[in-house]
């Protein structure tokens, strides 16, 4: 697994820790609870921080995305750059393509809105190198 640099992992309850600092993770079996789900070690303390998140959510936030994660997110700000120019096009020429080309802009409209609200991509976290500077 490659870990991504420079990138803060929220660990629950307002915890974050630096994902490069975070050296391993461990689930808690006995005593495990509201706020106690997985053991964070990292480089720089001696005792591990208790966080809400399970080992796989942490890991995920951690984790360069993968090639089909990056085909998501490009796929999805392209659908999303498409419904944003249909919601350009004057009222005209949507009626012209509904009758003319049997496109209804504002169904396709609709259907990609639909889509991209249920296929949202973990958020992308923008350049957080700036925070270690």
């Amino acid at each position: 697994m490659d870990i991504k640099p420079d990138r803060m992992v929220y660990l629950g309850y307002g915890k974050y820790w630096r994902s490069d600092a975070i050296v391993g993770l461990m689930p808690i079996e006995e005593g495990r609870g509201p706020g106690r789900r997985t053991d964070v070690y990292t480089a720089t303390l001696d005792d591990p921080i208790v966080a809400s998140r399970s080992e796989q959510a942490i890991l995920a936030d951690m984790a360069v995305a993968s090639d089909d994660m990056m085909r998501l997110q490009e796929a999805h700000e392209i659908l999303s750059d498409v419904a944003d120019a249909f919601a350009d096009l004057s009222d005209v020429l949507r009626r012209m393509l509904l009758h003319e080309a049997k496109f209804d802009v504002d169904l396709w409209s609709r259907r990609i809105r639909r889509v991209l609200r249920a296929e949202l991509p973990p958020e992308e976290d923008a350049d957080q190198s700036e925070l270690f500077s």
